[in-house]
């Protein structure tokens, strides 16, 4: 019984994995190399900040709201706009532009999992990967982009 070739069913917030892109943090739970069809991230936007507006082709992506207040835009140019708080879930299907946003004084967090329609994509099989790819189309340096495990006040989730 079980998926061929899982290891690990528990992932825990102390062993997340930091990546400060220039517009906003990642701190990956769960690499899509360890999941049959999904990764799982939180993700952490000081005030203000916002990823680009970005496409997921492959992922259908849901998150939680955890901390904070945020907006999601939607569509083409991110016109359509909804307001997010703490206890909100959001799904963004595939192929549909999305853009989350930091709009309070506080910083904004929420648990994100990318869920593949047809499992972890050939081109990018593991986080590492993708950020290759994330960094290279948006022209940050990756060499600092991975910061390493995070813990203290500085993780996603705070006791």
């Amino acid at each position: 019984w079980g998926l061929a070739g899982v290891t690990q069913y528990v992932f825990h917030a102390d062993d997340a994995v930091r990546y400060r892109f220039p517009t906003h943090t990642n701190d990956l739970l769960m690499d899509r190399a360890d999941g049959a069809a999904s990764e799982a991230f939180f993700v952490v936007l000081e005030p203000g900040e916002a990823p680009p507006l970005h496409t997921h082709h492959d992922a259908e992506q849901v998150f939680f709201i955890l901390e904070g207040e945020g907006e999601l835009g939607v569509g083409p140019d991110a016109a359509e706009r909804h307001p997010l708080r703490p206890g909100d879930f959001v799904r963004t299907p595939p192929g549909v532009p999305h853009q989350v946003s930091a709009t309070g004084a506080t910083r904004f967090v929420y648990l994100s999992v990318d869920c593949f329609t047809a499992g972890p994509p050939a081109d990018e099989p593991t986080w590492d990967s993708h950020v290759e790819v994330m960094c290279a189309t948006n022209g940050w340096d990756i060499d600092a982009v991975r910061l390493g495990r995070v813990v203290g006040d500085a993780r996603a989730i705070r006791d």
